[in-house]
């Protein structure tokens, strides 16, 4: 393929001027989305003395539990974009991504030059992954600076594996590859891409000995990351089988998606197949057998082995989320690592397809033309979707309107509408939000505060308390019903949430305030028996009853501690005490309406269980 330029150098440059024009408006977007929970409310990414912690303890990742993944090498940059920019400034975080960007660029130049032999081929393939607007919602997304790094690290392997034999014996080779793990998991199929590549491309290769470190190497790591990831984290599937099933389909999606990247969104709503007979499965396994029968045709002969192993590339790339079900059945900065083979195999087709197609006297212009065409069009994609990226609200905005039913998609624009101060909006797109995700604490969070805020204090404790119903262990549901339990006059409830919130996670600070403003009720009779309430809704039912007997220390006759201590006892299925408890309750206060259904209850249980 030759292009009607001067020379390679003046492509680069035009190349590098549209990259710099369709990236303009992307460097001081914000921090979005699980941003949050690893970046912003981290405070171990606040300080570069924590760099050596990272390296030995997952949970300095992530301030929630399930998503406490083990990734060092990716937490450091973030600590030292930190450090640079002298707190959390999106600039210093957006320009160390573009750069990694710019090394995986070079990275997969040599690459793509190391498989096709043709400069012209490989500075056009370059340039149309460069500009792919796919790559803007990696690019954009700081977190998701992981797939960038790791991708880098795997074609950086490739490159110096293939281009310096002489030094394969020491394995230099493997540097990139073990930190692109410690990036991000998926980086583990390189030794799947090296053996792809010598069935190919080195007829002499004895591919199992030729992989054997890598496969070491892959083995050694997977066991430690294994070994070094908390076991509360979780991928969040919910149900295991319907994801695999759906994925050769989502493999169809994406390989569309390359060619008509329209409808992006950074949080789709793509929904489980509903079993063996969805339509959408029979698609995908169609999807899946053409294409291994297209790999399998244009293998054999030397002028598509490219094209052949650019397919087979996108195969190994999606293999790490497609066999391992997550919670979000796709996401579209998952087709970052795979558009790499994809844009390799595109451009080496295309190339074919211009030579047997377009004379010689009009080759060069009409290649010129059409990669012109696509180029431009590229980076005003990129450019748009830069400007969906520039805030929570356009990006939530822009959610909801190409993915309608993702309740998670309504739930987070509505707080961009509550960070302004419109809460009655917010509740409209919370309600949206409600049908579509109705057992999702989070959202039952944002709707106490947001009727908190228009003085509807019953919804919004009755929305609190779900919250803490759904995932008692999650502190933000307790830290925020803490100050809204001080804003409405109740110190020792207040008091209670706080303490907890802070036991859940000391690295919040923002429930200190309220314990400080409260701390005139602490050890009062008051405080243990809202101390107990507390943790009977979180259903921690033995420390229920021991805050209790606390409460009961400080005031005997207090009816209302009896009733907790029986209903923990109820919940436990000790009746016996749970009857003994309701009654001495009643014996305080006869009146106790709440102790004598406690009461009844466990009499009615107790008898059945006869």
């Amino acid at each position: 393929m030759k292009l009607a330029f001067s020379s390679p150098l003046a492509y680069v440059l035009a190349v590098a001027a549209l990259l710099a024009i369709a990236y303009s408006n992307h460097f001081r977007n914000g921090f979005h989305f699980d941003d949050s929970h690893s970046i912003q409310d981290n405070i171990y990414v606040r300080d570069l003395k924590h760099i050596p912690r990272y390296f030995t303890d997952a949970t300095t990742f992530s301030v929630l539990p399930l998503n406490q993944s083990y990734r060092p090498v990716l937490q450091t940059t973030f600590a030292i974009d930190y450090w640079i920019g002298g707190g959390y400034n999106p600039l210093a975080f957006q320009i160390d991504t573009f750069i990694w960007y710019l090394l995986l660029l070079g990275s997969i130049a040599a690459l793509y030059f190391t498989v096709t032999a043709d400069r012209w081929v490989a500075l056009v393939a370059t340039s149309i992954y460069a500009l792919h607007p796919v790559c803007a919602e990696t690019v954009n997304y700081i977190v998701q600076r992981g797939d960038l790094m790791s991708t880098f690290g795997v074609v950086l392997a490739l490159v110096v594996y293939i281009r310096w034999p002489g030094q394969r014996r020491y394995a230099w080779y493997l540097i990139p590859f073990a930190l692109a793990v410690l990036v991000k998991p998926p980086a583990l199929v390189f030794p799947a891409l090296l053996a792809a590549y010598l069935a190919l491309f080195d007829e002499r290769a004895k591919i199992a000995r030729s992989i054997a470190p890598a496969i070491v190497l892959t083995i050694a790591l997977a066991w430690w990351l294994s070994y070094m990831t908390p076991p509360t984290a979780t991928t969040g599937a919910s149900d295991g089988a319907r994801y695999l099933l759906t994925q050769p389909y989502v493999a169809a999606r994406y390989f569309l998606m390359f060619f008509a990247p329209a409808g992006l969104s950074a949080d789709n709503d793509w929904t489980l197949v509903s079993g063996p007979s969805d339509p959408r499965v029979v698609i995908g396994l169609g999807f899946v057998a053409a294409l291994s029968w297209a790999i399998w045709r244009l293998h054999r002969a030397d002028a598509t082995k490219a094209i052949a192993y650019g397919l087979i590339w996108f195969v190994i790339a999606l293999l790490p989320t497609s066999l391992t079900p997550l919670a979000e059945v796709a996401n579209d900065h998952r087709m970052f690592f795979p558009f790499v083979g994809l844009s390799l195999a595109a451009t080496v087709a295309a190339a074919i397809l211009l030579r047997v197609l377009i004379a010689a006297p009009a080759r060069f212009g009409t290649a010129t033309a059409v990669i012109a065409v696509i180029l431009v069009a590229e980076s005003a994609g990129v450019y748009a979707r830069n400007e969906v990226w520039k805030t929570e609200e356009s990006l939530w905005r822009d959610v909801t309107e190409k993915s309608p039913n993702n309740g998670r998609g309504w739930m987070n624009y509505g707080l961009t509408l509550m960070a302004r101060g419109d809460y009655r909006g917010a509740i409209a797109a919370y309600d949206r939000a409600l049908p579509l995700t109705p057992n999702y604490h989070l959202l039952e969070i944002n709707m106490g505060i947001a009727y908190g805020q228009i003085a509807q204090p019953a919804e919004a404790e009755q929305h609190f308390q779900r919250a803490i119903s759904l995932e008692p262990a999650d502190w933000r549901s307790h830290r925020h019903y803490a100050q809204w339990l001080m804003s409405a006059g109740r110190a020792a409830d207040a008091l209670a949430h706080a303490r907890i919130s802070l036991e859940l996670n000391a690295a919040d600070r923002e429930a200190v305030p309220v314990e400080h403003a409260t701390k005139h009720v602490d050890n009062t009779a008051e405080y243990h028996l809202a101390r107990s309430l507390a943790e009977f809704q979180m259903r921690r039912y033995r420390e229920c009853i021991a805050s209790a007997r606390r409460a009961l220390e400080l005031r005997p006759a207090y009816a209302e501690a009896w009733n907790n201590i029986g209903a923990a006892h109820n919940a436990l299925m000790e009746w016996t005490q749970g009857i003994a408890a309701a009654e001495e309750a009643l014996r305080i206060n006869p009146d106790l309406q709440i102790a004598r259904n406690n009461l009844a209850f466990a009499r009615q249980q107790l008898a059945t269980a006869k």
